[in-house]
C-alpha cells in the first residue's frame, strides 16, 4: 500500500509539469486566434469604392430590434465616444433587455430617454474626449451639443403639401392632393441665388409631365421645400439677412428654418428635423429627393424612374393596421427604398485640416454602407421609418453616414444607380449636353450654370 502511494505522488509530480505545459500551450494558441480575428476584423476586404447594392433584406418588414451586423463594433472599439455612447442605446433598444426590465418593446424614447430626444448639451464630452482641447473647432462645437436634437421652426410651411387648386395634365385621382416626388434642398441664409435658380429650373413646383413608356404617360406633382438653419456667427461677422429670408420665405412659401447654427456638422440636423417636419405635415408624399443647393437634378428622368419602381396599386402613406401591406414582401421592398451614389467600406477621414475629419477618439470603425450626400431619393414610407429609428442613433458629424447608419439600423441596403454623379462627370464631357441623356443628378453646379444646362437640355437632349 505504502508503494502504491510513493508511486501516485511520483506520477502526479511527473504530471504536474506536463499538465501546465498543455494549458500555456492553449493559452498561447487562444491569444493568437484571438489576435488574427482582431486584426483581420480591422481591415475590409478589398472592394471597389462603388458598387450596385442588393436592395431591402428579407428582414425589412419590421424594425430590426438590434443592429443586423456589427458596423461599430463594440466589444473590440469601446475606446471611442460615438461607440460608447451607441452601445448604451443600443442596449436599452435592446428587446431581450428591455423585456427583463419590464419594457414594452416598442419602437420609440430619444437618445436621452424622452420621446423626440431631448436637447441637452453635454459638457462632460470635453473630458470624455482625452484630445479634446486639441480637436478643431467644428469637431469640439458638435461633441458639446450632440444630444441636442430638439429645436424651435423659426419659419414653417404647414399647408406646403396641400391642395394648391386644379393641376395641368394627366393623372390619376389623388396626385392633386399629395406630391409624388418633395424635394428636400439643403441650403444656407445667404444662397438666395441658388434657390432662385432651383425654382426656376429643377426644382420647380407643380406638374411634371413623364412622356416615356417607364412611366406610363403620366407624370408627378412636385413640391420644394428649403432647409436653413440660423447664420453662423461663429466664421465672422455677417450682414443680418433675415428681413429678406422673410420676405423670400412669404414669396415663395417653401422655406423651413429652425433655430441652430448652419454649420457642416450640423447638416445632420436638417435630416432629423425635417423627418419630424415630414411625418406632420406631408405623410402622403410618395418619394423623397434630399440634396444639396449645388446640385442639378433632371427632374423629368428621375419621376420616370421613380414612378417604373412603384406598384400603382400601393397606398400614399403606410399603414401599420393593414397586414397585407406590410406582410406583402414585394411590396414592401419597393417602399423600402433608397437610391443614388453608393459608396461602401469608406472609412474616416482622419486628417485634422478636412472638414471631414473625425478622430479615432471619437468614432472607431468602418462607415456602413451610404449614399453620397449631394443627392439621394427615399420613398415616403422610409422616410416615416428614419423618423422613428434615428432615435436610435446617435447624431453623427456627417449627414450621409448618419443617413446610411439608420438605413443599416433598419437592417436595409441602399440601391445604387449610375446615373447619380455625386462626382460630376469627366471633365471633357461636362460641356456636352448629349453626355448628360443618362444622368439624374450632377454635382455640383452654380446658379448661372444651372440656369444655362437648363435651357441647353431641354434644347439637345430629343435630337441626341
Amino acid at each position: 500500500m505504502a508503494r502504491c502511494c510513493c508511486n501516485s505522488r511520483v506520477l502526479c509530480l511527473c504530471l504536474l509539469p506536463c499538465m501546465m505545459m498543455g494549458h500555456l500551450l492553449i493559452y498561447i494558441l487562444v491569444s493568437i486566434f484571438v489576435t488574427i480575428s482582431y486584426n483581420s476584423s480591422q481591415a475590409p476586404p478589398p472592394l471597389p469604392l462603388h458598387f450596385v447594392a442588393p436592395g431591402a433584406s428579407k428582414n425589412s418588414v419590421a424594425v430590426a430590434s438590434h443592429p443586423l451586423g456589427p458596423f461599430w463594433n463594440l466589444r473590440l472599439q469601446d475606446g471611442a465616444l460615438w461607440n460608447r455612447l451607441q452601445h448604451q442605446l443600443d442596449r436599452r433598444h435592446n428587446p431581450i433587455l428591455r423585456a427583463r426590465r419590464g419594457g414594452n418593446g416598442t419602437l420609440g424614447g430619444g437618445v436621452n430617454g424622452a420621446t423626440g430626444g431631448a436637447c441637452e448639451w453635454r459638457p462632460q464630452g470635453s473630458s470624455q474626449l482625452p484630445d479634446f482641447n486639441e480637436l478643431p473647432q467644428q469637431m469640439k462645437d458638435f461633441v458639446l451639443s450632440m444630444d441636442c436634437r430638439t429645436y424651435p421652426l423659426l419659419m414653417d410651411q404647414p399647408h406646403l403639401c396641400e391642395p394648391r387648386g386644379p393641376l395641368v395634365g394627366p393623372r390619376a385621382e389623388g396626385d392633386a392632393e399629395q406630391p409624388t416626388l418633395l424635394m428636400a434642398i439643403k441650403s444656407q441664409v445667404g444662397n438666395f441665388e441658388s434657390r432662385q435658380a432651383i425654382r426656376e429650373t429643377w426644382g420647380r413646383s407643380g406638374w411634371v409631365p413623364v412622356e416615356s413608356a417607364g412611366g406610363g404617360g403620366r407624370g408627378g406633382l412636385v413640391r420644394t421645400v428649403f432647409l436653413l438653419g440660423r447664420q453662423d456667427s461663429s466664421t465672422g461677422p455677417h450682414p443680418n439677412l433675415n428681413a429678406l429670408l422673410e420676405l423670400e420665405s412669404h414669396r415663395h412659401g417653401d422655406i423651413l428654418q429652425w433655430d441652430f447654427r448652419d454649420t457642416f456638422f450640423n447638416l445632420t440636423l436638417k435630416d432629423v428635423l425635417f423627418w419630424d417636419w415630414f411625418g406632420q405635415h406631408c405623410p402622403g408624399a410618395r418619394f423623397v429627393f434630399k440634396g444639396d443647393d449645388d446640385v442639378f437634378v433632371r427632374t423629368g428622368p428621375l419621376l420616370d424612374y421613380l414612378l417604373s419602381q412603384t406598384p400603382r396599386t400601393l397606398p400614399t402613406t403606410p399603414n401599420n393596421n393593414n397586414n397585407n401591406d406590410i406582410n406583402n414582401n414585394a411590396t414592401q421592398a419597393v417602399w423600402d427604398f433608397l437610391v443614388g451614389d453608393v459608396i461602401s467600406h469608406a472609412w474616416p477621414n482622419r486628417q485634422p485640416e478636412t472638414k471631414y475629419f473625425i478622430p479615432e477618439s471619437f468614432y472607431v470603425g468602418v462607415y456602413p454602407a451610404y449614399a453620397g450626400g449631394g443627392g439621394v431619393v427615399y420613398s415616403g414610407w422610409l422616410a416615416q421609418r428614419f423618423r422613428e429609428v434615428s432615435r436610435q442613433v446617435h447624431l453623427f458629424p456627417i449627414d450621409d453616414v448618419y443617413l446610411g447608419m439608420c438605413l443599416r439600423r433598419l437592417g436595409l441596403s441602399p440601391t445604387h444607380h449610375p446615373g447619380f454623379m455625386t462626382f460630376d462627370l469627366p471633365e471633357g464631357e461636362r460641356e456636352k449636353p448629349c453626355a448628360y441623356r443618362n444622368v439624374m443628378l450632377v454635382h455640383k453646379r452654380s446658379p448661372r450654370q444651372m440656369l444655362m444646362l437648363w435651357r441647353q437640355l431641354r434644347e439637345a437632349l430629343p435630337t441626341c
